[in-house]
Formats: structure tokens, sequence, C-alpha cells
């Protein structure tokens, strides 16, 4: 097993953390141009989100096949073969002219970039002991934050400078060094026994784990929490937008800095989760983020990015814990465990904002807020629940 803090630790550690800046650069690009496209196609905030939306959504789907295809081919040639596929779609996605179009490369480009969610922390979980693991895992969610931040900087600097195509220029060279530096650097697996892709047997995993209640309850709590936290992003783009803000793509893109609280509570999340119970820590997260729902009803702009500021820390405290329980909890298949995890979460990211529609033509933003707080409200108590569950099996 590698050890925390051993010289193989920090090589696999860095492989795939910079592989998952390359892939979450990819994937969250285009959020803060939402406004941008909607002017240019004509369309409402609902149809130009799914602009977004499709590529979290074919990542999510994608990923339920990923884990079984990995089980037999090996973790690092899966992750070689998406990295690479992830690049040829970005460039085709600078070649679009036509929002049909868009939206097909855009879902090619989210199948291709499940790869990585689908074995990195199945990687982690066989290869790194469980010291190593939970380290490992804060490091390469934080990375994670750190590609969206990334992603979304960049879109938005290049197209206040061009055109909105210009930011998938970089992110393709960026995917280019990722497949060459992955290939190079991650440490082959030695704890990794092959075994042949079995269809029945894949769905029977799948329908074994959704049948633990201490899984289900964390896909439902990583699912929900991301069903609210990334669309509330996608609408108060086109609050800043509007009037009295009037911000343009460079400025919007600045609001995810936010995500480096983020950053910071995920690289936290192992520590916290020595002091409290896990599902608490994780219901912890949740009352942080609906306190810095709340702030973002302010009209001063500088509370409202105190209130993502906050979110963040709050979310990716939640999604951190939520991951490595899902590891430590499984029984078996533990790569499939991992993966129906991030489908719930990605699902739920790219489902949230029909959710969130209604309240937005409701009341706009305040109306999103009360959406968020409802949906909030239930995440906590299914933390609540997690936790009783836990304690009465002595898990915490």
């Amino acid at each position: 097993m590698i050890e925390y803090k051993s010289a193989a630790f920090y090589r696999a550690t860095f492989a795939l953390c910079l592989a998952a800046v390359v892939v979450f650069a990819n994937l969250h690009l285009l959020q803060p141009l939402l406004p941008v496209l909607s002017r240019q196609f004509m369309l409402s905030p609902l149809q130009t989100s799914w602009a977004y939306a499709i590529g979290t959504l074919c990542l999510g789907l994608s990923l339920l096949v990923y884990a079984a295809l990995s089980d037999a081919w090996g973790r690092k040639k899966l992750l070689l073969v998406t990295l690479f596929g992830m690049t040829l779609s970005t460039l085709a996605l600078t070649q679009v002219e036509s929002f049909s179009t868009l939206l097909f490369w855009r879902a090619v480009q989210g199948i291709f970039l499940g790869g990585l969610p689908a074995v990195a922390i199945a990687y982690m979980g066989e290869e790194f002991s469980k010291p190593a693991l939970v380290a490992a895992v804060g490091f390469y969610i934080s990375a994670n934050s750190l590609g969206g931040i990334s992603g979304r900087l960049m879109a938005g600097a290049l197209a206040d400078l061009g055109h909105w195509q210009w930011v998938f220029w970089p992110v393709a060279l960026l995917g280019v060094i990722s497949c060459v530096l992955v290939w190079r650097h991650l440490p082959p697996a030695t704890q990794f026994v092959a075994k042949p892709f079995v269809l029945r047997q894949a769905l029977a995993d799948n329908l074994y784990h959704l049948r633990q209640p201490l899984l289900l309850l964390t896909y439902l709590i990583g699912g929900l929490s991301f069903f609210i936290f990334l669309n509330q992003y996608t609408y108060i783009a086109f609050v800043l937008s509007d009037a009295p803000y009037h911000l343009s793509s460079f400025w919007i893109g600045l609001l995810f800095v936010t995500y480096f609280t983020g950053t910071v509570g995920s690289a936290i999340s192992g520590k916290m989760a020595t002091k409290l119970a896990a599902p608490l820590a994780m219901g912890l997260g949740v009352l942080i983020v609906m306190l810095g729902t709340l702030l973002t009803l302010s009209n001063q702009l500088w509370l409202i990015v105190a209130g993502f500021f906050v979110n963040a820390f709050g979310f990716f405290l939640t999604h951190s814990l939520a991951s490595s329980w899902v590891n430590q909890c499984a029984t078996r298949a533990k790569a499939s465990a991992s993966a129906l995890y991030l489908v719930f979460y990605y699902v739920g990211a790219s489902t949230g904002g029909i959710y969130l529609q209604p309240f937005w033509q409701w009341l706009h933003w305040p109306g999103v807020v009360i959406g968020a707080l409802l949906m909030y409200s239930l995440t906590l108590g299914l933390c609540f629940w997690l936790w009783r569950r836990a304690k009465r099996l002595q898990l915490c």
C-alpha cells in the first residue's frame, strides 16, 4: 500500500490532481458565459443553461459504464483513453456555429470527462493506506475546485478579449499536457486485479449499493447538495449581468474565486472527520451553506460575494466527507460504489436548474434562495438520519 507522505504518495496524488484540474476546467468553463450565450442565441436562461448542464449530465451517466470498464481494463488505461477523448472533443468545440452543435459536442465531451471521476478515488482506495486515502481524497477534491475556478476565470477573461469560442483552445492544450504527464507519472497499480466486464454483475453491484441505507443516504446528500450549490452560480450570473450590476463575463468569472474557500474546506475535511462523526460533519457543512445563501439576499455586491465564499467552504466540506464515507462503507465493488455516488452528484447538478426555474420566475433571486433553503433543509435531515443509522451500527 502507498503510505502517507511517501514518494509514491506524492507522485500519484500529483498526477491525479493535475488531471482533475484539467478535467474540471473543461467541465465548468461555460458557466460564466451563459448570459453571453443567451444573448447570442436568443434563448431563455433555462434553455441556455443546457449548454453547461448537458456536460455534467453526460458525465454522470457515463460513470455507470466506466466503473465496470475500469475493473476490466485497469484504472490508468481508462484514464488515458478518456483524457485523450476529452482533448479531441474540446478541439471540436472550437469550430461550433450553432447552439445545437454546441450541445452535441458538449455531450460528447461530458462522456469523456467521466473517466477521471470514475477511477480516481477507486485507484486511491485500492493503492493507498487509510491515512493516505483520507489525505489524498482531500487534495484531489481541492484540485477539482481549483480546476473549476481556473476554467471559469479563463473563460471570462478570453470572452471579454474576443469570442467565447476562444476559451476552448487553451484547455485543449492543457488536455494534451495532462495526457503526457499522467502517462509518465501515475504509478502503475500494484493492488488492482483485473476481472472481465460482465454487464449482469455490474448491474448487480449497483443494485446492491442502492440497497445499503448508509450508501443510499450518502448518495442523496451529495446529489442534493450539488443539485442546489452549482445552480445557484448559474442563476446569480444572470443577476449580476443585469441591472444594477451590469458585470461583464470576466467579472462574473471572478465570482468563482469563491471556490478557494472550498479548497480549504476539502483540505481540512480529513481532520474534521477525526473530531466529529462524519455524518454530523456533513450536516455542519450544509448549515454553513444555508448561512451563506442567506447572505446573498443583500443588494450589496460584496455581501453577495461573501455569501458565495461561505457556500463554497460548506459545500466542499460536505462533499469531501461524503466521498470518503462512501469508500469506507462500501463492502464490495468500491469502484462502482464511488461511481454511483458521482452519478447522483452530477445528475443532481444537471437537473437542479429545472427545480430552481419556477422559483426564479416567481421572485427571481429571492425565489432561488427560498428554493435552495427548502432543499438544504431536506439534506440536513438526511445527514441527521445517516448519523443515527451509523451510530446504531457503531460506525461513529
